[in-house]
């Protein structure tokens, strides 16, 4: 009777464990089309959290052998007692690790005239490892993991305890995701420990993935997403940098990102390598081979090296949707990179909605839209997210938490409207909507000690020029990307040159991130025919270049004036040449196209008062 007894209990646990008698859990809950919170899956203390490493199809750090990368897995407990199966979100990233810091004696010294060998520079010294705890992160968990979802975390090659050598950009950090995606769809092997051959599977994954993160961990999940890996079905990349040509350069020109003065490729690369393994020969054939014979910081021209590095290129597979995050007055990403990638799916056909808002580096879409996007794609529920509006835009006064739903980005309402100027130099000039002819040329002398915001503001100098349109007497509404085209000669072989349009009079007293400055670009005129070549400028020669300024989206209101502004070396992003080299510019050969909601009859009707 003991034996049956005990038997029976034993039979009654295994149906309550597999559901038989009792309900399991209910994961995941939807409402309104969106996944809801799960009391039962709220107790981060019944979480379970391990550690493993996955086999990847690469070896980077020349051992011979392949490179397995570290991932920590938190997952609610009911994925054991209950064998429930849940869809993952999933984030990699290099920072989990720690990082080399800020230190800027181990940038690129940018006070060297252009196109001039740099001055060497320091190494970052080994990374102090953090200690190794089981769990690489905890981000995204709390969100996340109540709403039905496990929670994986990985470090990128080269760092923490993943093995390999950070390429930054180069194929494995695709490569690295994809299998443990692979993994999580039982494609690739799992194991306990680095070196160890104890298996370890993931039974309680449905093998549907979601991935997002910021910055460089928003980089990744678009690089896992360009290898077409089966089980990723959507992504929410915010703040991606999607080119790292795009990052350290500007159409041939050296700029560096926003608040990174004298970043490199090379110095981002010590800035993660926080694995100690095989460092010395990842330093050896990544950084100081490949990285340096490639990177160029001398011409900044577009080689084989970028094109590796551009995800633009790589899109052919891709097939989980996206959600794109941005900020337009994002100076360290600039904007254009989720731009360009956006409005390259849009034409391939790939589920694509975009959100921009008007900070800076980061910040995520709200949640009830990443919710909705995850439940559409990942769980694969017809909640309708694919006829929501294509573009959110959070206008300029705004909480975050509320975008405003538009058809498209750019508006589609938007049109070019191109406009000419009329010098006055060293005072400020105008922006006029139709050419102006025998305007001839003007002259400005580089400065870099001029900041761009002081340069903005002054009334008379010779380091910038600036032409203006009238006072605006009703908001207009810009959105898209400005171009210019610009015909210009140098006193010097190179010269570097900046552009910002600017919104005046400029505000000092607490303005917010919209008074001021519209948007930028900066370019290198000796690439005026070919990003992948440039060639030295003869001095005093006229040249014709077009190019982009960075998108944007915003209203200009009454009572401001729009202002094209040219200079040269812009103390914040471009090296530091020695002060003195002359751009002269040609009026006449001189445009900037806007984007303007409405076109030249919205334009026009911006400087009349209603009485007209």
């Amino acid at each position: 009777m003991k034996r049956r007894n005990s038997v029976g209990s034993l039979v009654i646990m295994a149906l309550f464990v597999s559901g038989g008698l009792f309900a399991q859990t209910k994961a995941p809950v939807i409402k309104n089309g969106e996944t809801q919170i799960i009391p039962e899956f709220q107790d981060s203390e019944k979480w379970i959290r391990h550690d493993l490493w996955v086999e990847t199809e690469f070896d980077t750090d020349g051992d011979g052998k392949l490179d397995r990368v570290h991932v920590g897995v938190t997952r609610p407990e009911q994925t054991e007692t209950e064998k429930l199966k849940l869809p993952v979100i999933y984030v990699s990233s290099p920072y989990f690790a720690g990082t080399g810091g800020g230190d800027k004696q181990y940038f690129w010294n940018p006070r060297h005239e252009i196109g001039a060998t740099p001055p060497p520079r320091n190494h970052f010294p080994p990374i102090k490892a953090r200690n190794n705890r089981p769990v690489i992160s905890k981000s995204h968990t709390a969100t996340w993991i109540p709403h039905g979802y496990i929670v994986v975390h990985s470090s990128s090659p080269g760092t923490g305890l993943s093995q390999g050598c950070p390429t930054v950009g180069g194929d494995n950090e695709s490569l690295a995701p994809k299998a443990v995606i692979d993994w999580l769809n039982g494609r690739a092997k799992g194991y306990t420990t680095p070196d160890g051959k104890e298996k370890v599977k993931a039974y309680w994954a449905t093998g549907k993935v979601g991935m997002t993160g910021t910055s460089y961990n928003g980089t990744l999940p678009l690089a896992a997403a360009t290898t077409g890996v089966d089980g990723l079905e959507a992504i929410i990349p915010i703040a991606p940098n999607t080119s790292y040509w795009h990052y350290y350069r500007s159409y041939g020109l050296i700029r560096h990102p926003g608040g990174w003065l004298g970043e490199d490729i090379d110095v981002l690369y010590g800035f993660i390598h926080s694995n100690p393994a095989n460092c010395e020969w990842c330093d050896d054939n990544v950084r100081d081979k490949e990285m340096a014979e490639g990177m160029d910081r001398i011409t900044g021209d577009y080689n084989d090296f970028w094109a590796g590095r551009d995800y633009l290129n790589d899109l052919g597979p891709l097939k989980a949707a996206v959600l794109m995050s941005h900020g337009f007055n994002d100076w360290n990403v600039v904007p254009e990179h989720s731009n360009r990638i956006s409005q390259a799916l849009k034409a391939k056909g790939v589920p694509i909605q975009i959100f921009y808002h008007q900070g800076g580096h980061g910040g995520a879409p709200p949640f009830k839209m990443m919710n909705r996007w995850f439940t559409r794609y990942v769980l694969g529920v017809e909640n309708g997210v694919e006829n929501d509006a294509k573009a959110w835009i959070v206008r300029e006064n705004d909480e975050r938490s509320d975008p405003t739903p538009y058809a498209d980005y750019p508006n589609p309402d938007a049109s070019p409207v191109s406009l000419y100027l009329a010098g006055a130099a060293p005072k400020i000039g105008q922006l006029a909507p139709h050419p102006l002819s025998g305007q001839g040329t003007e002259t400005l002398r580089d400065n870099v000690y001029f900041t761009g915001d002081i340069l903005a503001q002054t009334e008379w100098t010779n380091h910038r020029l600036m032409f203006v349109t009238p006072t605006l007497t009703k908001d207009i509404h810009l959105s898209g990307t400005a171009t210019i085209t610009i015909k210009a000669a140098s006193s010097k072989p190179a010269v570097n040159l900046s552009i910002w349009l600017v919104s005046l009079p400029w505000k000092t007293r607490n303005p917010k991130i919209t008074d001021n400055l519209i948007t930028r670009g900066w370019a290198d005129l000796q690439n005026y025919k070919s990003l992948t070549e440039s060639e030295p400028l003869v001095p005093g020669k006229f040249y014709e270049m077009t190019f982009d300024l960075q998108p944007d989206y915003q209203i200009i209101p009454a009572g401001q004036q729009i202002g094209l502004m040219i200079f040269s070396s812009d103390s914040k992003f471009t090296l530091w040449p020695e002060p003195g080299t002359e751009l002269t510019v040609d009026l006449d050969g001189t445009s900037i196209t806007l984007p303007v909601v409405g076109g030249a009859e919205a334009y026009s009707k911006s400087f009349k008062n209603d009485s007209h």
